[in-house]
């Protein structure tokens, strides 16, 4: 008899890229949207089985038709990438879920069906980077989400995505040819794209500076990918004019795979036999993450238009998921992996609170959007604990990532001392850049007729709601995020010298 759970890494690649083309056929309007979201549930559904038989202490590696590695395509499932594929698939269903519509109103009947498909290559894409064991093929996946995601970006009304989508493509081409360079060096030199027959392979190698140059092409281009600063100036316009939608689903997702891929290759393949590479990633990172926490968060503090407040806002954030790995210590990595989770549970509420006020409000601005708690109560008070989770205010998910950080920093000396005044300065400029949309929406003046309550689609609401509950519920019962974080972290320090 057949145990369908031994299938389930390739299941959770194979459900949305073979519904795809399927969605392409789906005309009538509203098919090929109920087609893609019962397509995202269902990789859901097999994360969640994945995460619940990794808790059980079960391993999963999978051979692709049965051809051993590294031979053959290997797919593997830790406690790293289990929580990664649950943060992908989760923001991919709440944000269908919560986009019917805003993309009805967006998105052309005769083209839903391209965008959706488009939708599930992207959430092929983005599963297979973390189930994949094997170099290259990451790097298909990568460009299967890459070029899906540019077709999301651009596939609603607003024509300044267009731009933002060009600059976007650019740098995501640049950050796929730095990993690809970097790759063929490991290749030239090994002659294996096996992630662990990697790291056996390359110790063994008599001249390592090709190696060396590959960990810097390598780190480079995925940086760019995640938008590590200040190599991130392709997301703030990619967020702002994307589908309200389809900025749920990236903000919360996109970045967080391109860091996952860094921290694995880094610490997997690159720290165990580079002498002396874990300072230079302290080095090289440290100072980049610094940066990104004061420099991006003094200009959201500045930024009238809300959805781009909140995509410099996640350049800040990135910075403080690169600020616990390049303290190299188990502390620091459970820290940023659990940051991974938890900022991507807040910052997917933020953006669908913000959809909620663009079914009523044109211009999500800040003048705009005045008095919009008189009109949109619910809508606000959702946003409102949202908001509070990325400040990281206690009893929310955010604060847990951000107290395991600090206890990171606490152990690292006078440097540590310094990054902690870091992080409550980097809360402190959340605080005022929520405090803003806040104020304006409870305190700003406003017109008896625009005073009159309107809510957003009951649909919507309710997965915004969802969406800020459990931040609330992962900040007072973060046992399953904090074991797969500190399982995860665990798992990367011990291929470290």
């Amino acid at each position: 008899m057949i145990d369908w759970s031994d299938h389930l890494p390739a299941l959770q690649v194979i459900v949305p890229m073979l519904t795809a083309p399927l969605a392409l056929l789906l005309r009538p309007r509203g098919l090929a949207w109920a087609a893609a979201t019962a397509a995202s549930l269902f990789a859901f559904a097999i994360a969640i089985l994945l995460t619940l038989e990794l808790l059980g202490g079960r391993i999963f590696v999978y051979n692709m038709g049965n051809w051993p590695a590294p031979y053959g395509i290997e797919l593997s499932v830790d406690a790293f990438s289990a929580l990664v594929l649950l943060v992908i698939t989760g923001a991919s269903s709440l944000a269908l879920l919560a986009g019917r519509h805003s993309l009805d109103a967006d998105i052309e009947e005769h083209r839903q069906p391209h965008f959706y498909a488009a939708w599930l290559l992207a959430l092929a894409g983005l599963v297979g980077i973390p189930v994949s064991a094997d170099a290259f093929n990451i790097f298909v996946f990568m460009e299967i989400s890459s070029l899906a995601s540019y077709v999301l970006i651009a596939g609603g009304t607003n024509r300044r995505a267009l731009p933002a989508v060009f600059k976007y493509l650019i740098m995501g081409t640049i950050g796929a040819t730095f990993y690809l360079i970097g790759i063929g060096l490991i290749y030239l030199m090994t002659g294996t794209l096996n992630l662990a027959d990697m790291e056996l392979r390359i110790h063994e190698v008599a001249d390592q500076k090709p190696i060396l140059v590959a960990a810097g092409f390598i780190t480079i281009g995925l940086a760019l990918k995640a938008a590590v600063f200040p190599l991130h100036v392709w997301l703030p316009n990619s967020y702002t004019y994307a589908p309200n939608a389809v900025t749920v689903f990236l903000a919360a997702c996109a970045t967080k795979v391109s860091l996952y891929l860094l921290l694995r290759f880094d610490f997997f393949v690159f720290q165990p036999n580079l002498v002396d590479h874990d300072i230079q990633f302290s080095y090289f990172l440290m100072p980049l993450a610094v940066l990104a926490i004061l420099i991006a968060s003094g200009v959201a503090l500045f930024e009238k238009n809300l959805k781009r407040l909140f995509a410099y806002s996640s350049v800040a954030q990135i910075g403080y998921i690169l600020l616990g790995a390049s303290l190299v210590s188990v502390a620091g990595l459970t820290a940023s992996v659990l940051h991974i989770f938890n900022h991507a549970l807040a910052k997917g509420a933020v953006f669908l609170a913000l959809a909620c006020l663009a079914s009523h409000y044109s211009g999500l601005r800040l003048e705009n959007i005045a008095g919009a708690a008189r009109r949109m109560p619910w809508t606000m008070a959702a946003f409102v604990l949202a908001g509070l989770s990325l400040v990281g205010v206690p009893g929310t998910a955010g604060f847990i990532s951000k107290w395991y950080l600090i206890t990171a920093a606490l152990a690292a000396g006078n440097t540590g001392l310094l990054l902690i005044a870091v992080i409550i300065i980097g809360s402190l400029m959340a605080l005022a850049y929520v405090w803003r949309v806040i104020e304006a929406a409870y305190f700003g003046a406003t017109t008896a007729e625009s005073a009159v309550l309107r809510e957003a689609p009951p649909v919507l609401l309710a997965v915004t709601w969802l969406a800020a509950l459990l931040n609330l519920y992962f900040g007072l019962v973060p046992a399953v995020s904090v074991t797969l974080a500190s399982s995860a972290a665990e798992s990367l320090l011990r291929h470290v010298p």
